[in-house]
């Protein structure tokens, strides 16, 4: 009598540990991004697990390219090429205006639309992508450093040391030259002088990130 042949263990493509790294650097679920993409909280685990669906659905792969800020290629689409060949990076623009001001309350952190960089201007910033993400300046504070409706590139992954960086303060979201004090506290920088410095204490603020980059109209 033969013996039954047993079905191999799926083993996920390289579609599913790209959306599984990327889910585990930005520090978010997979049933929130399931949730996210309006499916139901085990669809992504079930994907990358047990390999169903077989492939993403465009939209789904788009949507979560952008707020993962990687390439719709690397999740299975045909994505876009740029000349020397390599993939875009895709870096998400979020709908919350980093306030250069009083302070803007941050809206809920979901992607409604992307930049592409190359990946060698990429590694010539030393940004790592899926740990970039793309927010406006609203307000004067900054000026002239930074003008009011600047587009900012945030590194997520250097949150300490002194520069300007996005912070949270409350539900607030501020962009600032940030400053040590010493003994756990900070001071926040304006760089226009009508608005002076405050000091805090690390335990008071979260950091979002560093900026890197700014872009805007002349």
């Amino acid at each position: 009598m033969a013996r039954p042949v047993s079905s191999p263990a799926f083993e996920p493509d390289a579609a599913r540990q790209a959306l599984l790294g990327a889910a585990t650097r930005r520090g978010v679920s997979l049933a929130a991004l399931s949730e996210m993409i309006g499916r139901n909280p085990s669809y992504l685990q079930q994907y990358i697990r047990k390999g169903s669906p077989r492939k993403l659905e465009e939209h789904d792969r788009r949507v979560l390219a952008q707020f993962l800020g990687i390439s719709e290629q690397t999740l299975g689409g045909d994505g876009a090429v740029s000349a020397s060949g390599d993939d875009y990076v895709v870096v998400p623009r979020l709908p919350i205006d980093a306030s250069a001001g009083p302070g803007a309350v941050g809206a809920e952190e979901i992607s409604f639309d992307a930049y592409r960089f190359s990946p060698r201007w990429m590694r010539e910033m030393g940004l790592q992508p899926g740990q970039v993400a793309a927010i406006r300046v609203e307000g004067d504070s900054m000026v002239p450093l930074l003008q009011s409706g600047d587009e900012i590139l945030v590194d997520q992954t250097r949150r300490a040391g002194e520069g300007v960086f996005v912070v949270r303060i409350g539900d607030a979201l501020h962009v600032k030259q940030v400053q040590a004090r010493g003994s756990g506290r900070i001071a926040l920088i304006s760089a226009n002088e009508a608005y002076p410095p405050v000091e805090l204490g690390l335990d008071e603020i979260a950091v979002i990130g560093r900026v890197v980059w700014k872009g805007g109209r002349i």
